[in-house]
């Protein structure tokens, strides 16, 4: 097999920043949405395409003439994540997607990430976000796989959690170990 260069795997992973104010930089939401496809070489013409698609998936077209510092946090999510939709991903990786947003945000990024056909990666510390989304749990502590398999297996295993700084009580709402039966 191959080996991939640098810039294959640039091409095949997209990264959804934590903040993505760390992320959007251009004048207009379009330009931002565009800014991966262009710099892929695609012609003006797949570009527009890409940044209509993105942009009309992630509900976010009615922004495309708007500037991204004039959006709430969740809308520049919203963008931040078409920003690398319209690249085409073969693998997604999202920061910490959940963070900082609202009830109905959060539901709207799971919704995104439980969609994908494609390889997603999620580096979160949100337990419960990430027994919405995630099958399987890889757990680093000091750079180390200290656990890899379903999230009830993780929650079994309260003094592994306890050593890799997870609160399983702050996450019993999707523990079920984490409370005695009959409690709310």
């Amino acid at each position: 097999m191959k080996k991939k260069t640098l810039r294959e795997i640039r091409r095949a992973v997209g990264v959804v920043f934590q903040d993505p104010d760390d992320q959007l930089f251009s004048a207009t939401v379009a330009e931002d949405v565009a800014f991966g496809p262009r710099n892929m070489g695609l012609s003006e013409n797949e570009v527009a395409e890409r940044v209509r698609f993105a942009l009309e998936l992630t509900g976010t077209q009615d922004f495309a003439a708007r500037s991204p510092h004039h959006l709430s946090f969740g809308q520049k999510k919203k963008v931040a994540i078409a920003t690398v939709l319209s690249m085409m991903p073969k693998i997604w990786a999202f920061d910490e997607p959940s963070a900082n947003l609202d009830a109905q945000g959060q539901r709207a990024i799971e919704q995104f990430i439980t969609a994908q056909p494609d390889t997603v990666l999620v580096v979160t510390q949100d337990l419960s976000f990430a027994a919405e989304v995630c099958p399987r749990i890889i757990v680093l502590n000091e750079g180390r796989i200290a656990f890899d398999g379903a999230l009830e297996d993780l929650f079994r295993q309260p003094e592994l959690m306890k050593r890799c700084g997870l609160d399983l009580e702050r996450h019993c709402r999707v523990c079920p170990h984490g409370r005695e039966s009959g409690d709310a």
